[in-house]
């Protein structure tokens, strides 16, 4: 090659060659430095957006888990201030049956009636002051709330708790006797209710036929799945049952089933004949002074008795001597939670108690439960084992939502486990394979040194030319 003094190619090479081992050098102590292969958008521009894209579902993923912690925290707490109102609840249960018994005196109810206030307070005090955080929980405020379980909007689970105060919670209840079911019959137990497709209980139609009964319709409403418990009852009295009576009491099963008693066995002996229908689990009193008994038959379809030849016994105002039979039905729709019954039949089914609230269901409260008698302290078991139910139903509700949020949180740690990893091996640096190179850069950075030094060296040779 010529020699040259103004251009000196070996030197100008050898001066990229420096400036590319050291760019190379720098660029290796920076990843080791940082860790990061990735240090900015000019080393990977398309693996820094997918690595930032991870980091912002990891970070999202770690505040999830945090949320779904808290929300487990929250079910706990409510749950707990549940359970020792469930406590309470069952206390309550005890004092009445105990209350309902026989041989308390109007001053044993009294005593017994104060505790069951203190517990009424207590119930509702526990209700009030339940809170996390300052947000109260049981009191009727928080309603329905979502907790963010995903690094992603709307990736939510809800959690939902009601007011378990006394006069929020005990059982919800529409009962009556309606146009149809309430009549008693002349002369032969007959059902006339009209056909209706469109009655409904908790918008789960339930269809009824024509000709029903309570008790038939009763086992169609706990059949639809509406979250209600139906029960229908035949409540009247037998009076006037003399020694020559040789008819045939029957209780009419919902099938038509008949469960049969004749009267010439018991001849005028209304005591016996109480105590054979008690016997038999039917709701039955006996007056002494007056004879009358008194019967009340759950989900059947009524009482009746046969044509007498010369006795006297009747159901409820019959004439004596007549067949006769009573319908006298009463159908009694239940619920922890409100609930409305719709439907063209729902003034024959209930009477006009139900159409003129619009099917709407009333209340009877804990707050409200007096057990001065016994009377009262066998209806408050109705609205305690309501209340109960409904608060163990929100129970169960809380433990599934500890137990999802429970499994979310595992499933997420593993989500985010695993997306980790996947961006480690996007950005993060590899120290044995980053430590070669920059052994490379730093030898070659120093041979290049070396041959600048060489090359700035050849121009001289023209000065040995000049002699």
């Amino acid at each position: 090659m010529a020699i040259s003094v103004n251009t000196n190619i070996t030197s100008l090479k050898a001066q990229n060659n420096l400036n590319g081992a050291n760019n190379k050098l720098s660029m290796s102590m920076e990843r080791l430095a940082s860790g990061l292969r990735i240090n900015s958008a000019k080393d990977d521009a398309a693996g820094l957006q997918i690595a930032n894209r991870l980091s912002s579902q990891i970070n999202g993923i770690g505040v999830a888990v945090r949320n779904a912690n808290d929300g487990i925290s929250i079910a706990q707490t409510a749950e707990g201030a549940m359970g020792e109102s469930t406590n309470i609840l069952q206390r309550m249960r005890d004092l009445s049956l105990q209350s309902a018994n026989g041989s308390n005196s109007d001053d044993d109810r009294a005593a017994m009636q104060k505790e069951m206030s203190a517990l009424q307070t207590e119930l509702t005090r526990i209700s009030d002051t339940t809170s996390f955080g300052g947000q109260k929980l049981i009191d009727g405020t928080y309603g329905t709330q979502k907790f963010q379980v995903g690094a992603n909007a709307n990736e939510t689970i809800s959690v939902t708790l009601s007011s378990v105060a006394g006069n929020k919670i005990g059982n919800n209840a529409v009962s009556g006797a309606g146009t149809k079911f309430g009549v008693e019959a002349a002369s032969v137990l007959t059902q006339d209710t009209t056909a209706d497709a469109t009655f409904a209980v908790n918008g789960k139609t339930v269809p009824v036929l024509a000709g029903a009964n309570a008790a038939t319709v009763a086992k169609g409403i706990n059949a639809s799945g509406a979250g209600v418990k139906a029960e229908a009852s035949v409540t009247t009295t037998i009076r006037g049952l003399g020694a020559l009576d040789d008819g045939t009491l029957s209780i009419v099963g919902e099938d038509g089933t008949l469960d049969s008693y004749s009267l010439s066995t018991y001849k005028g002996d209304s005591a016996l004949l109480a105590t054979d229908l008690g016997k038999a689990g039917y709701d039955v009193s006996y007056a002494k002074d007056t004879g009358i008994i008194s019967i009340t038959a759950k989900n059947v379809a009524g009482i009746q008795i046969a044509a007498t030849t010369a006795g006297t016994a009747k159901l409820g105002g019959q004439a004596a001597g007549a067949a006769n039979a009573s319908k006298t039905a009463e159908l009694k729709l239940s619920s922890s939670e409100k609930f409305t019954v719709g439907g063209a039949s729902a003034n024959e089914l209930l009477g006009g108690g139900t159409t003129a609230t619009a099917g709407a269901s009333t209340l009877d409260k804990v707050s409200s439960i007096d057990i001065n008698t016994a009377q009262g302290a066998q209806d408050a078991l109705a609205v305690i084992d309501a209340a109960i139910g409904g608060i163990d139903g929100q129970r169960a509700d809380l433990g599934a939502v500890q137990n999802r949020m429970s499994f979310t949180i595992s499933n997420l740690n593993n989500i985010q486990t695993n997306v980790s990893d996947a961006r480690g091996r996007i950005q993060d640096v590899d120290f044995a394979s980053e430590t070669a190179l920059l052994t490379k850069q730093q030898i070659l950075s120093q041979t290049s040194s070396a041959m600048l030094a060489q090359a700035n060296q050849i121009p001289q040779t023209a000065l040995s030319l000049l002699g």
